[in-house]
Order: C-alpha cells, then structure tokens, then sequence
C-alpha cells in the first residue's frame, strides 16, 4: 500500500469517528433526555480519545509528513488535503492527550448546562465551566502558536487567512459607513402595520409552515431532516444526512420562519457539495465565512424579498388565517424587513444584525487577551450592546447567555456571520449580472438559484479556500462596499 492509499485509509477511519461524534451530538442538541449526559460525556470522552489517537498516531504522522515532502508531485486537490492535514496535525501533537479528552468531556457537558442556565436566567451557573473553556482555549492556543495572539489562532480556525487586523478593517467600514445610516433609520420614525407579527401561533401550526419551507427550497429529504432545538443549528455528516433545526415560539412566529429558511441555506449547501470530496479533508462548505453567506443570503436575500412572500403569503395565510386575515402583501414584507434595536440576535434584522457581531468580537479578542475575566462578561456585554444598539438587557438570558457559541468553545466564529454576510453580498451582485435573480424567486424557481450556487460554489466544498472562491466567482477579493451598498438600497426604499 502506498503512501496515498495508507493516507486515505487512515482519514476514513478519523472521519468514522466524527460521524459517530456528530449523531450524538445532533442528538444531545434535539431528543436526548437531560439523565444522559453524564453518561454520554464519559463515552464521548473514551471516543475523543480514540479519534487523538487516531490522528497523533506514528503511522498518521509518518503518512502524513511523508506526502508533505513531496507534495509537488501530487494532483492540486490532493496537495490542498495533505496541507490541510499537515496543519491540522502540527497542531493537535502539541495538545496532550489527557487534556483534549477532559476538553471534550467539559464540552459535552456545557451545551446542556448553558441550556438549563439560560432557561433560569442564572449565569453564575454556567460561569465555571465556561472559565474551564475559556481557559483550555488559551492554552490550546498557545501550544499552537505561541508567537500569535490566541485571538489570531482561533480566527484562523474558522476562515482560513482571516486576522484581528483585517476583521478590524471590515469592521471599521461598517462603523463609518453604515452605523451612522442604521441610527437614521432607527430614527425614522415610519409606522408598520405589524401587529399581526407579535399575535400567538400555535407552535403545531408553525412546525407545517417550516416543513413547507423545506419543500419550497428544494431540500432533499432523503437526504436529511429538520427537527426542533433550543438554538437553531445545521449539523452534517455527509451530503445524504444533513440535518437542521429550528425552534417555535409562540410570540415570535418570525423566529422559526427565518431560522428555517437561514439554516436550509446551510443544509443546501451541505447537499451539493461533490460526493467524489466524501473520504477526503476537503468534505463540506470550505469555511464558516462562506457557509454564512449561503445562510444569510436564503434568509435575507430571498426570504425576506416581496417576491418571495407573493408567492408564499397564501399558504401562509392558509395555515393561520386568524391572524392574517386583513394582512396584505405590503404589510408582511414590511414586518419581515421591520428594523429595531434588539436584544437577541438570531431574532435581529438584517440592517442592525452586524452590530450585534460587533458587541461579541470586541468582548471576545478582550476575553482571550486576558483583557477581561468571564466573572465580567454580563456586564460588558450590556455596556457594549448600550454603545452599539442603545439597548439594555434586563436579564442575562437575553444577554449574555443568548447564544450557544460558547459553551462549545467556538471563539471566533462570531465574526464570521457578519463577514459571510458581506459575502452573500458580494455574491449576489455578481449573480444579479447572469440572470434575474428575484424574478426566478418570483415564478418560485428556486431550483435556478440553487444550480448557480451549485456549480459556482457549492460542488467544491473545501478544494478552495474563501479567498480563492471569492476570486474566482466574483472576480475581485473580499471588498464590503456592496454589503454597504446593498443594505443602504434596499432600506432607504423600505424607510428613507
């Protein structure tokens, strides 16, 4: 057996692994009983275990750096695979063993606990286990890089080549060139009729529209499934099982709609990914930044466009006429496109949503900087959320505990929903230019928009990385002025 197949054998059994990992993640995250989870953390501890020592091994190190020296004579997918695990592997030999299994266990056993301490509003609950986090993430960091900012190290985790100092670039153009425009239309002071937005759906009721969602966007359901959880997710093992959630609430039927729509972005991408990338490194969307794109871009783009909603109001109306009876077109696309300065951002609109972002990537690099402790964070989450949207929480549940993100050790994904956002952007603009994008939303052809996304996108999976991707679609590199330009044109029409 050669040296390739030796790689290819080693990578399957790792990935067999994550695919065990994953069910019992997605299951842990939708119908596990709460009784399971001291269990599930120690077998999941055994099996993190397994999985280091799969890919620590002598054997997979040799494999490994053995194809690295002689990358040049290697096919251009297979150089990109052996450099990703060359990466990958020069990081995780510096972790110990006993410490990425007590890691995973600590992991395992936070997501329910952030659960039960947002349901109790009570962020002393959580507080030592996310110091644990925080604490491992440093170290984990360091061993790593320890010339980087632990910031930097974890950036680079989640977008490839993405630093503090070009997030602070984005950043800085959204301070300058769009906040001032969200204070004038936060300030504008024009009515909407959306009362019927804040009626009460009956949570049956909205589980048939979501599933009709489903439908309408194409998704293949042999191929996956979208149940209910606490925090929206997408979770994928293989294109033929990606699975979705999203939640009902009763008073906010705008949440499972868009939370629907948002993460069948991420699970259509997840679906067309070519299956010839299944036992390689280079499976699934290349990078967080650009599977927000496509997320963002079906939610915002589309879900929030009159032309979507002049197709799907009569269903809609048809599963709850109580409550929509005297609602006309006008009306429900104005109340999608409703702008607010909110406390909770997977409920935020589409123009006030990247200042959310801000609050937690400026609380974030000060956490891993040392800059702040976690015993503050309830406080400077509420000034910055002052500074930025004018707003106070008036609890920590709808603060800093609203988000999941943490108790998984994600630090420095957050950017990346604003980021990918400003791709979808960009996207968009190139594909306006090939075809008429909201009239195929319009005649309800969203199979037009998929293909597209398909073959400019998504059939690559991670064979490209987002600034290679971003190039060869658009024809430039990452450039924000159309994340500016699209949200000042399309809400200057709605409020200005």
């Amino acid at each position: 057996m050669n040296l390739v197949e030796k790689f290819r054998e080693l990578t399957i059994k790792q990935k067999a692994y994550g695919y065990v990992m994953n069910i019992v993640g997605w299951d842990s995250a939708t119908e596990a009983p709460k009784g399971a989870f001291q269990r599930r953390s120690e077998m999941m501890g055994i099996i993190s275990g397994e999985l280091f020592k799969l890919g620590t091994s002598d054997e997979y190190q040799t494999v490994v750096n053995g194809l690295f020296e002689t990358i040049e004579d290697l096919d251009v997918e297979l150089q990109k695979e052996i450099r990703r695990a060359k990466k990958q592997l020069e990081k995780i030999v510096k972790v110990p063993e006993n410490e990425f299994v007590e890691y995973n266990q600590l992991i395992g056993l936070s997501q329910r606990l952030w659960e039960e301490a947002k349901e109790k509003d009570d962020f002393e609950m959580f507080k030592p286990n996310l110091e644990q986090i925080v604490e491992y993430s440093k170290k984990f960091a360091s061993y790593y890089d320890d010339q980087k900012h632990p910031y930097n190290v974890m950036l680079d985790d989640f977008e490839e080549g993405m630093t503090m100092d070009e997030y602070d670039r984005f950043f800085d153009v959204l301070k300058r060139d769009l906040v001032p425009f969200v204070k004038q239309v936060l300030n504008s002071g024009k009515a909407l009729n959306d009362d019927f937005a804040s009626k009460s759906y009956d949570k049956e009721k909205q589980k048939i529209f979501a599933e009709y969602l489903v439908d309408v966007f194409k998704f293949n359901r042999d191929g996956g499934l979208m149940k209910e959880s606490v925090h929206p997710f997408t979770w994928n093992t293989h294109p033929t099982d990606v699975r979705l959630t999203t939640r009902y609430l009763e008073d906010m039927m705008f949440s499972s709609v868009f939370a629907a729509i948002h993460e069948l972005g991420h699970a259509l991408y997840e679906q067309q990914v070519d299956p010839k990338f299944d036992n390689t490194l280079l499976n699934g969307g290349t990078s967080m930044g650009v599977h927000e794109s496509q997320s963002r871009f079906y939610e915002n783009v589309i879900g929030r466009s009159e032309e979507f909603w002049s197709v799907h109001l009569d269903k809609f109306k048809e599963v709850f006429p109580e409550q929509t009876k005297d609602v006309t077109l006008d009306d429900f696309h104005r109340a999608t496109n409703k702008v607010e300065a909110s406390l909770v951002r997977v409920e935020a609109d589409e123009l006030t949503y990247p200042l959310h972002i801000m609050v937690r990537y400026e609380i974030e690099r000060k956490l891993l900087a040392g800059e702040i402790e976690v015993k503050d964070l309830p406080e400077v989450w509420n000034s910055k959320m002052v500074e930025y949207l004018g707003i106070k929480p008036g609890n920590d549940a709808d603060g800093v505990l609203q988000d999941v993100h943490w108790s998984a050790g994600l630090f420095g994904y957050f950017p990346t929903y604003a980021l990918g956002t400003a791709y979808a952007a960009q996207f968009y603009n190139t594909m306006k230019k090939e075809f008429d994008v909201l009239g195929a939303v319009k005649e309800n052809n969203i199979s037009t928009i998929n293909e597209w996304l398909k073959e400019k996108i998504h059939q690559y999976g991670g064979s490209k990385n987002p600034k290679e991707l971003l190039l060869a679609v658009t024809g430039e590199e990452f450039n924000p002025k159309y994340y500016v330009e699209y949200l000042k044109e399309k809400y200057t029409k709605l409020y200005l």
